[in-house]
């Protein structure tokens, strides 16, 4: 008797590039489209915006993702293929991670809450550079940085943005995260931090009136904030499937040694 597949009902979702919405209608024919609320894994088709739309909107549900690409970047989506689907997510292996919770306060003292899976990051709003002041655990480690901004990076999200502002690539099962300036302009050779990913960040911005500035947590904005909060979310644990040999592990690995 063949042995039940862990991933029987599966809910597929696409973005809506013209591949993608191909590839969508070529598998639920092939393997139907369950509800997402009742299936045991959710395949996304698209790009890495996608991925992140899909684990944004099934953060609390539990559910595993598996991405095939069919979209522009691609590091968190697996090679798309119509052949044996359950069997490849019967092989997958499983990566967790936990999102970043922003908690920013903005000038007339309104609290905005936000989570992010790749990064938080404040970048100056005006021609005016930023000038920020750091805080870890409650300890000030920085008076006064003045820079384009600055980014608190998770592991998954070390490749993204973070590596375009000259950050450190984490491997995905680091207990870390990457503070990054970007554009710094004083201290001029500072290139960031690496933190205990159980760190408590405080970054205040200084002239928030003459030099206001953004805050955002993935793709989530708030204009002219005074004060934003960061920390890893423990409570959530987001689950993500890789075929073997493209785990997000062996990726990050990969893009390290520039391949």
């Amino acid at each position: 008797m063949t042995k039940p597949s862990r991933y029987e009902r599966i809910a597929f979702v696409a973005s809506p590039s013209s591949e993608a919405e191909a590839a969508f209608h070529q598998l639920t024919a092939q393997y139907g489209n369950c509800d997402p609320h009742e299936a045991d894994v959710v395949v996304a088709l698209g790009g890495d915006g996608l991925m992140l739309q899909t684990l944004h909107h099934h953060m609390r549900s539990g559910k595993p993702i598996y991405g095939m690409h069919r979209g522009t970047v691609g590091f968190l989506m697996n090679e798309y293929s119509t052949h044996d689907l359950r069997a490849r997510l019967e092989a997958a292996h499983e990566s967790e991670i936990n999102p970043l919770l922003m908690r920013a306060t903005d000038v007339s003292d309104r609290v905005h809450l936000h989570h992010a899976i790749n990064e938080v990051y404040l970048f100056r709003q005006t021609s005016q550079a930023a000038r920020l002041r750091i805080l870890i655990d409650e300890r000030e480690r920085m008076p006064e940085l003045i820079a384009d901004g600055i980014i608190v990076a998770t592991p998954a999200g070390s490749t993204a943005y973070n590596l375009s502002a000259q950050g450190p690539i984490l491997p995905i099962n680091a207990a870390l995260l990457a503070l990054t300036p970007i554009s710094a302009f004083r201290p001029r050779r500072w290139r960031g931090a690496l933190l205990p990913n159980t760190a408590y960040v405080v970054i205040e911005v200084l002239e928030d009136d003459k030099r206001p500035v953004a805050a955002v947590a993935d793709h989530e904005e708030v204009r002219r904030v005074r004060r934003v909060e960061i920390l890893s979310d423990k409570t959530i644990s987001m689950r993500m499937l890789f075929d073997p040999g493209h785990s997000l592990e062996e990726r990050i690995l990969r893009e390290q040694f520039g391949n």
